[in-house]
């Protein structure tokens, strides 16, 4: 299989890329970012773009799958309307030039409790992405709506806190189904769902994801 990565300097994205690399299944694997990266592998394909200049690459969007785990947070972008064009924008530019070019496999990060009638920003944001991308028409698009996540090394303050509650919550028979969900286990678990044959609209959250990566659910 050709696999397209959008999103490979994040988090999920790094583990994501590494998995890619090492899976037999994927003969080629192009990833789009913003500035060159210090990495070579004989599958690998890196495409610096523009993203506000999508005709100068919108003909290289051609593969067998795309994955696309893009996003920032609003301290990073510094404001909504930057949010906005990061983590909609791109995302559903990139992903209409995929159909556009034949893609018929689409696999994409979104968020816990999204949904486009939130009262919150960022879980709206995402839920009017993934409607935008069921209007797009993939033959197979897989959705994953994952919990708390467990990056390496973060420095979120909010994530740290956040994930010894929900962890103590865990121990005592709470809240199991948030239970935080580490990146390459999520990565894992998009590859697995990549591969199978079945066509439709799939969307993972919870026990789901951690089943589809074949994770044991304790």
């Amino acid at each position: 299989m050709h696999a397209l990565l959008l999103g490979a300097t994040g988090a999920t994205g790094k583990d994501l890329l590494n998995l890619l690399l090492q899976d037999d299944t994927f003969q080629q694997v192009d990833i789009f970012v913003r500035r060159d990266l210090n990495i070579q592998h004989k599958k690998l394909k890196v495409n610096v773009i523009d993203f506000d200049k999508p005709d100068l690459w919108k003909y290289l969007v051609k593969g067998d799958v795309l994955f696309s785990c893009l996003g920032t947070t609003l301290k990073v972008a510094g404001s909504k309307e930057a949010q906005w064009k990061v983590d909609y924008e791109y995302q559903f530019q990139f992903a209409k030039f995929a159909r556009e070019n034949n893609v018929n496999n689409y696999v994409l990060v979104s968020s816990g409790y999204s949904s486009p009638n939130s009262p919150f920003f960022y879980t709206k944001m995402k839920g009017q992405l993934e409607n935008a991308i069921k209007s797009l028409g993939f033959p197979k698009l897989t959705i994953f709506n994952p919990p708390l996540l467990i990056r390496k090394n973060t420095d979120r303050t909010m994530e740290v806190v956040s994930f010894k509650a929900i962890q103590f919550f865990n121990k005592i028979g709470i809240f199991r189904s948030l239970k935080p969900l580490a990146t390459d286990i999520l990565a894992q678990a998009m590859i697995n769902s990549a591969k199978t044959k079945e066509n439709g609209i799939f969307t993972l959250n919870g026990k789901k994801i951690w089943q589809c990566a074949e994770a044991i659910y304790e």
